[in-house]
């Protein structure tokens, strides 16, 4: 059997977690706040459901095989707490999250050989603890090495797409690039379809331009036609698809909001590099908020 936690049973942890569980080798806990019966995905392929271990406290837990970080940036600290529990030195720690940072917070606290930063496009929303809406199969993006390999194996029985890739550098800015262009929907408050409108794509392409621009100086290969792409992608959504960050201003949480625009403007910072756009939509989100 190979032992799995999953940190953060959310809309992507939640999915991850029961696709995982499908699998009968694998011994699944998920780690929780509030805890709930079982995990039911609708899925593209049909219903799935699954009945991990859930966890509420890091008490009574040992070491596992893997644990997967799908915890928000912003719940860094209570993911440590848990860590402790579950990392032993053999322990591969892999962090599914948004942004360009994933293993800075882990830096020390996990040998860096176990740490495994992934890159995620799996679009899923979350109703209810442990129900969860899967509109696509997906994606999850994790850099060549043993590590990575590995954590590929995990889902050899499942239709998410991993991809062992050797520039992991320019898939994660890729993946920031359509993230910070979601700002927009969190900003109106308006779901995927806010893209057709002229005005509101023209701020998203606005967006991704400046993260292109940090990108390419934090070495990332970044095509010039990115802003287009990234529109056409979320044109090509279900209208009523809601992003993450959209969805926690809607429901009154705190938002990534510095993992997907406040990074930009901090690394264009750092290179000279003006980021307008997203200073602006940062500071507006920040003051909607509070």
């Amino acid at each position: 059997m190979t032992s799995i936690a999953v940190i953060g049973p959310g809309a992507v942890g939640g999915t991850v977690a029961a696709w995982l569980a499908q699998n009968p080798a694998h011994d699944v806990t998920v780690c929780v706040r509030t805890p709930f019966e079982a995990l039911a995905v609708e899925t593209p392929e049909g219903p799935i459901t699954a009945s991990p271990r859930v966890a509420t406290s890091p008490e009574g837990l040992s070491a596992v095989d893997w644990v997967l970080v799908a915890t928000k940036t912003y719940d860094t600290d209570a993911t440590m707490a848990w860590l402790a529990a579950l990392v032993d030195p053999e322990t591969r720690v892999a962090i599914l999250r948004n942004g360009v940072e994933h293993t800075v917070p882990f830096a020390g606290k996990v040998a860096a050989e176990n740490l495994v930063p992934a890159v995620v496009d799996i679009p899923a929303e979350r109703s209810a603890p442990g129900r969860v809406l899967q509109r696509r199969n997906g994606w999850i993006k994790v850099p060549a090495g043993d590590a990575g390999e590995g954590f590929a194996g995990l889902f050899a029985h499942a239709p998410i797409q991993i991809e062992v890739v050797e520039d992991f550098t320019t898939e994660a800015w890729k993946k920031l690039a359509l993230n910070c262009a979601g700002a927009v929907n969190a900003l109106v408050l308006k779901t995927a379809i806010v893209a057709h409108d002229e005005g509101a794509a023209d701020v998203m392409r606005a967006l991704v331009r400046e993260c292109v621009a940090v990108g390419r100086a934090e070495g990332a290969d970044l095509s010039d036609d990115l802003p287009d792409q990234v529109i056409a992608g979320y044109r090509g959504q279900a209208p009523e698809s809601m992003n993450s960050l959209h969805a926690d201003r809607a429901a009154g949480r705190p938002m990534e909001l510095d993992a997907r625009n406040g990074v930009i403007v901090r690394k264009g910072a750092a290179h000279g590099i003006e980021t307008p756009a997203n200073a602006m939509i940062v500071a507006l989100l920040n003051a909607a908020a509070s």
